[in-house]
């Protein structure tokens, strides 16, 4: 890989935005399982 295809390749993915359905998407799936992995310790405390 030569110069110029590795300084367009950085060029493309510092450009590249991130999809915003797909970014709310992973921090609600994210808060989930941190609500999942809670509701389960106190779940295992109490039984």
């Amino acid at each position: 890989m030569d110069r110029n295809t590795r300084r367009s390749r950085a060029i493309a993915i510092a450009q590249a935005k991130p999809d915003t359905k797909l970014v709310a998407l992973r921090y609600l799936m994210l808060a989930a399982g941190a609500t999942a992995a809670s509701i389960a310790v106190l779940f295992s405390h109490f039984v």
